[in-house]
């Protein structure tokens, strides 16, 4: 396969395409593993999520 005079930028290219995709999949669990924690941390003081009344909305 021949890329011509741009081979350069085009390896470049898609080299910053999979570094931008594998750091937004690593944002991605280490963002889950955090809230994960921060919820188990939560449930461990007794804290649990509030839940509406039955028929109850937040618009006035």
């Amino acid at each position: 396969m021949d890329l011509g005079p741009h081979a350069g930028f085009i390896i470049a290219s898609y080299g910053l395409c999979l570094l931008t995709v594998v750091a937004l999949i690593a944002w991605v669990r280490i963002d889950k593993a955090a809230q994960e924690k921060a919820l188990k941390d939560l449930a461990d003081q007794g804290i649990t999520r509030a839940r509406p009344e039955h028929g109850s909305t937040l618009s006035s």
